[in-house]
């Protein structure tokens, strides 16, 4: 059957995705990268946030349409179905099978008897298929999640958080890397709290410990680091490794105690100052990148300037920031949702200012030096090639390094770039001899 798949959200939605198609190429089906081609199409769905759900909808309506010219199955999965199985099953006929995240373990199954074609297999063991850039993977090291924020309604979706286990993620580590993947990122909801179900003990050290000695591999990254969940011992691990990047993703989401703690963050702005001291202190040359939220329900300008005085003090290479929405389901939803939204986007833009100006000094601070980048694409107008360093994690969320080579480069390659000029969020050098 020729089947084609539509990921949309996450990275660990992505990999998930992956999964799948594992399974489909396992079981001998014909994957299409047009839905216009196919017999069937699958949907896995981000409903994390209204912006993700509305375009998960309307995805499955534009791709329902392709039933009128030939499209004989429609099947949606992923988050938007765990949330609202019930719901989109009564108002989307046109859908064929809405399958939630619980039938993951019998989806084999539930898509045989869906598409009438035999998919063998068990969803998660059977060899992933990468869908990106081939030099690059994500590699998820746990699902679900404990910490219940309160704004957050990935607990619910999710579940509860399940570690892999480690043999598990080194064996498919070394997999990717022997089918040519050169950069692993480790992805999970909380990463830093790996293993902490299975003993209530933090074995992401251990872990990295173990995939630092894969044959090789050139880098790992590690995405989505809980401040109150990144001891010393990790600090050491990542800065006497061969290959993990002191790249470290803090998403601290407040700089106010007060809302922290409406927040249901666990920690403090203070052990959130004392980590990130902690970091620049061992490992100088670290990457630090965050995420905050402007406008929870009751935040005062006193705690925006809270939040601002952080970001001055740490000075974060990379800010992400968003303005408070309300979800339904999660604890926040009933609270009164009172800063106005103008304000709202006064204090995002704030923030966005001044972390402008802070990244713009630290890249200017990179002029003259030398770093490996990762060749990702040639841009045939400028001359130049397009590439990360340790400084950018992967889908250009951080920016990117723009160079001039006389080698016949290709994407996958490393080169040490020296930085001759920054604007924006771009690096900007020749490669070094």
């Amino acid at each position: 059957m020729k089947i084609g798949v539509i990921s949309l959200g996450c990275a660990k939605n992505l990999v998930d995705t992956e999964n799948l198609l594992g399974m489909l190429v396992q079981s001998g089906q014909e994957i299409v990268t047009s839905p216009d081609e196919a017999e069937a199409v699958i949907i896995n769905t981000c409903g994390f946030i209204e912006s993700a759900k509305t375009e998960a909808i309307n995805t499955i309506l534009e791709t329902a349409d392709l039933k009128e010219t030939g499209l004989q199955k429609l099947v949606v999965m992923g988050c938007l179905s765990q949330r609202y199985q019930k719901e989109l099953t009564e108002e989307m006929p046109e859908v064929d099978r809405f399958i939630a995240i619980d039938e993951y373990d019998h989806l084999a199954s539930v898509l045989t008897e869906t598409l009438g074609v035999k998919i063998a297999g068990t969803y998660g063991k059977a060899p992933r298929v990468l869908s990106g850039k081939p030099w690059m993977a994500y590699l998820k090291i746990s699902d679900g999640c404990d910490n219940k924020c309160s704004y957050c309604a990935i607990p619910l979706i999710r579940g509860p958080m399940r570690s892999i286990p480690e043999d598990e993620i080194v064996a498919e580590a070394e997999r990717l890397v022997s089918e040519g993947v050169k950069e692993l990122n480790l992805i999970a909801q909380d990463s830093s709290r790996y293993g902490y179900d299975r003993d209530r003990c933090l074995h992401l050290s251990s872990l990295l410990k173990k995939l630092d000695r894969i044959d090789g591999v050139k880098w790992i990254r590690v995405l989505y680091l809980y401040p109150d969940e990144i001891p010393d011992d990790l600090i050491m691990t990542i800065r006497s490794s061969r290959h993990v990047l002191p790249y470290f993703d803090i998403p601290v989401q407040h700089g106010s105690d007060r809302m922290l703690k409406l927040m249901n963050r666990r920690g403090s702005r203070e052990q959130i100052l004392e980590r990130c001291r902690m970091i620049r202190k061992e490992l100088p040359q670290a990457v630090l990148r965050t995420t905050v939220i402007c406008g929870f329900p009751s935040e005062t300008e006193e705690d925006h300037q809270l939040t601002l005085s952080m970001i001055r003090e740490v000075r974060w290479d990379h800010l992400g920031g968003f303005t408070y929405s309300r979800e339904e389901d999660t604890p926040s939803y009933d609270m009164e949702d009172d800063v106005d939204p103008a304000e709202k986007e006064r204090r995002l833009a704030e923030v966005m200012e001044l972390q402008r100006s802070i990244s713009a000094e630290l890249l200017e601070s990179r002029i003259g030096k030398k770093e490996e980048v990762l060749v990702e694409s040639y841009d045939a107008l400028t001359g130049m090639f397009i590439g990360r360093s340790v400084l950018h994690a992967p889908d250009d969320v951080d920016g990117h390094v723009r160079f001039r080579s006389d080698k016949d480069l290709k994407a996958g390659d490393f080169a040490l770039v020296e930085y001759t000029r920054a604007f924006d969020h771009v690096l900007i050098g020749k490669e070094a001899e």
